[in-house]
């Protein structure tokens, strides 16, 4: 199979992008994530037209869509941050394009898009790692994606790692993605910067001048600049990060774990001590083989680039 283009609805702007055999990127188009369901549903398709717009033959679409994916890539079970419920989003796609849909979780499409294009080339087991936000993941084992029965499986950040610990926006507590997360690195920059403000000058100055005001960027841009809150908050981080990975190392055994995500932009920082907790926690570690851990190298375009691949196995 030839072209074929990969769709990335992010929460203010949907990509859609023509990649070839290798992964290249040859066109994208980007329109604003509508509010309601179906209006995501018609930006998508609108996307997809204008890309083909171009006259190139495109084979078919992948759709990376945040939330629950059924076994079949067809139906959005579920998910968090636009009201589907059961949507039926390959058929309406389909119906609306003329091209053949397939529809995956978005951190599984770029977990695929790392394995095949990206830092997990020469791998054939690898897990995926995506510190945003919160935690997304993606598991490939024997040069397969790792999809489980009803198609749900590598939702790593919410295995729950403290019983009653803080409670995550799905509804549990104690999620990783509380502790390992954008989110839980700016809530550690915060609580250090209002206990020790005298120790974060750098860091708050880069906002309000308040600990409330402290932003993810703020902390990547404060260690670049040697604060020590910035530091201890990212260290912090990847003690979490690290001890969740040797656990799934336990499970999975790979070859490489890959991480990716805003928070790897800062990385050696947050890499390395990523891996001494990895090393520290890993059972059995002093006598077994270690997996890499490698940052991601596809950035933002992993997940366009994956669908697209995906869309292309069938």
């Amino acid at each position: 199979m030839g072209l074929t283009i990969g769709v990335d609805i992010g929460g203010t702007k949907i990509a859609a992008g023509v990649v070839d055999e290798e992964g290249l990127i040859l066109e994208t188009v980007k329109v604003p994530t509508p509010t309601t369901p179906e209006g995501v549903v018609d930006a998508i398709s609108d996307a997809v037209r204008a890309v083909c717009a171009s006259g190139q033959d495109i084979e078919a679409v992948g759709v990376g869509a945040a939330g629950y994916v059924d076994d079949k890539r067809a139906t959005v079970l579920f998910a968090p941050n636009i009201d589907w419920r059961r949507e039926a989003l390959k058929d309406k796609v389909e119906q609306r394009v003329g091209l053949p849909v397939v529809v995956e979780n978005d951190a599984n499409a770029a977990a695929w898009g790392e394995y095949r294009f990206g830092a997990g080339k020469g791998h054939d087991d690898v897990v995926c790692i995506t510190l945003g936000t919160g935690l997304g993941g993606g598991i490939i084992i024997g040069g397969r994606l790792h999809r489980g029965r009803f198609g749900v499986a590598g939702e790593i950040g919410h295995i729950r790692v403290v019983p009653d610990g803080l409670l995550c926006g799905c509804g549990s507590q104690g999620c990783w993605e509380q502790y390992a997360s954008g989110r839980a690195l700016v809530r550690y920059a915060r609580q250090r910067a209002a206990a020790t403000p005298e120790s974060a000058e750098v860091l708050l100055s880069l906002g309000d001048g308040t600990s409330e005001g402290i932003e993810g960027q703020h902390v990547t841009r404060a260690v670049e600049l040697g604060d020590p809150v910035a530091i201890d908050s990212f260290r912090e981080l990847a003690r979490w990060a690290g001890a969740g990975l040797a656990d799934l190392a336990s499970l999975f055994d790979p070859s490489a774990f890959i991480v990716g995500g805003g928070v790897s932009d800062a990385g050696e920082v947050v890499l390395e001590p990523i891996r001494k907790s990895f090393r520290r926690w890993l059972v059995g570690g002093q006598h077994r083989p270690h997996a890499q851990v490698l940052v991601a190298r596809l950035g933002g375009r992993a997940g366009l680039v994956g669908a697209a691949d995906l869309a292309r196995q069938g």
